[in-house]
């Protein structure tokens, strides 16, 4: 390669990038004689000198790298970039990982770019999966493009289509959909197919345990890597892109795109790292297919019950959670360590610091001050005054019923823990209010006499029931339409 006289780092390339892409644009730079093509980088005025790979490696976060000279190449400001297919309409808790790690490259002075799937959804990863995926229909991958979209850009903050060049600290999101679609078949094989192996790309883990299963892998799954691979080098020729990251199970894909690279642009500098997958207590991976999926969009998950999942995590999982999903400083995490095993720890300490660290990052101070609220509202008992957000947000999953609204004003109590399904008999309800377990709208209720008022009705559509703490019935109120005919 010819040498580059300024003192900069720079991605060289050879004249047969401009022969196999026209479209690519470098630009010169004189030395001496010679011209040598390099990829302009970012300019950026960041003086962080944090490493974010060993920052990775001392929280759990790093798996593999593909070239150990990622950890020195970051020490000038990097473009890293994550994949997202839209196969849901929301990202979800195994999506975290990404999203954090492509926070400590921005925390750590790099550009990050999210680059959304609109064509590889089309064909379907088939990695860590022991089936095709189902094919989604046009409309669908709009709709959960569009939804994946506001997550990122909510959580990280985005920029649709920016000029890369500059200090701007904002995520880009990009649609792989707006260069495959110019792609032909022919176009395909010319200029990516041709330089990839059949042998290597059947050794790829994803593929090699796909082909031993009884259901096989069609070719268009098979061609999967391929597609991931050329978005890193569309990126990188295009964008300045130069690290790829994912989950561990990506590693066959993202080694496809390093592998295009140094292939068809005869070039080094392009680099990949893996994380390890979030699992769950079993030990099976977070997905949005598998029951009890966390979802980070509000519209699928409240912020409450978000809260919740991770105020639950065990003692045993708090730490690993705390290291790899929040941005704490690990003296402060090692101290609530050392706390939870002294006498006179409060439980679920170090849970309520995980759940709110992970809530405020997810859905924003606001978030965490709405599930804060139903989370003390929850308490029987409670003085918090409850309003129609934050009985949706507690009461989401509970038993629910419908009935008309002059039918529960005036009714007693006892009546409506019946007709609610909360108790099967008035005397069961009579027990228990003597015992004090009986609630309207998390207020203690002392009197048999009690009957519903207009002022226990919640912003006039809802009343929350609860026997005990745990036991709760949502009654939602219709409002009964009168219907005038003029003569």
């Amino acid at each position: 390669m010819a040498s580059i006289c300024a003192p900069t780092r720079a991605l060289i390339f050879t004249h047969s990038t401009k022969r196999f892409f026209p479209s690519f644009k470098p630009f010169s730079l004189q030395c001496a004689t010679k011209t040598t093509f390099i990829l302009q980088q970012p300019r950026h005025n960041n003086n962080n000198n944090n490493n974010v790979i060993q920052i990775l490696q001392q929280r759990g976060l790093l798996d593999s790298l593909t070239s150990d000279a990622l950890r020195s190449a970051c020490s000038t400001p990097l473009r890293v970039y994550c994949g997202f297919d839209p196969t849901a309409e929301s990202l979800h808790l195994g999506n975290l990982l990404a999203l954090v790690v492509l926070s400590w490259f921005r925390r750590c002075g790099h550009r990050a770019v999210a680059l959304i799937g609109g064509a590889t959804a089309r064909v379907g990863d088939p990695s860590g999966k022991s089936l095709e995926r189902p094919e989604l229909d046009a409309d669908s991958l709009e709709k959960n493009t569009l939804g994946i979209s506001n997550t990122i850009e909510r959580i990280l903050g985005g920029a649709q289509n920016p000029n890369l060049v500059g200090p701007d600290s904002s995520v880009v999101i990009l649609n792989n959909y707006d260069w495959w679609k110019e792609f032909s078949l022919l176009d395909f094989l010319k200029r990516v197919g041709k330089y990839a192996r059949v042998g290597s790309m059947m050794a790829k883990e994803s593929v090699r345990k796909r082909l031993e299963s009884e259901q096989g892998m069609s070719y268009t799954e098979f061609t999967y890597q391929l597609l991931q691979g050329y978005d890193f080098l569309h990126l990188f020729q295009n964008e300045g892109v130069s690290v790829q990251i994912g989950g561990s199970d990506q590693w066959g894909n993202i080694t496809a795109g390093t592998e295009l690279i140094r292939k068809i642009l005869q070039v080094e500098g392009a680099y990949g790292l893996t994380f390890p997958l979030l699992l769950k207590s079993d030990g099976t991976k977070f997905g949005k297919s598998e029951d009890g999926a966390i979802w980070l969009s509000p519209t699928l998950l409240s912020p409450y019950k978000f809260y919740q999942y991770f105020f639950s995590v065990p003692d045993a999982d708090v730490i690993r959670f705390m290291k790899i999903l929040t941005f704490l400083d690990i003296e402060e995490i090692v101290a609530l360590e050392g706390e939870m095993g002294r006498p006179g720890y409060v439980p679920n300490t170090a849970q309520r610091r995980l759940a709110e660290e992970v809530t405020r990052f997810v859905h924003g101070e606001d978030g965490l001050a709405e599930a804060l609220k139903a989370t003390e509202a929850m308490r029987p008992g409670s003085e918090t005054k409850l309003d129609w957000k934050t009985i949706e947000g507690i009461a989401e999953g509970l038993p629910s019923c419908s009935l008309a609204y002059d039918e529960v004003l005036n009714l007693s109590l006892v009546d409506l823990s019946v007709s609610s399904g909360l108790f099967e008999s008035k005397s069961a309800a009579r027990r228990l209010l003597k015992q004090g377990g009986l609630y309207l709208n998390n207020s203690r209720v002392d009197s048999e006499s009690k009957r519903i008022e207009a002022a226990d009705i919640v912003d006039g559509k809802v009343l929350l029931l609860s026997a005990g703490k745990k036991n709760k019935v949502k009654i939602y109120l219709k409002q009964r339409l009168l219907y005038f005919h003029s003569i």
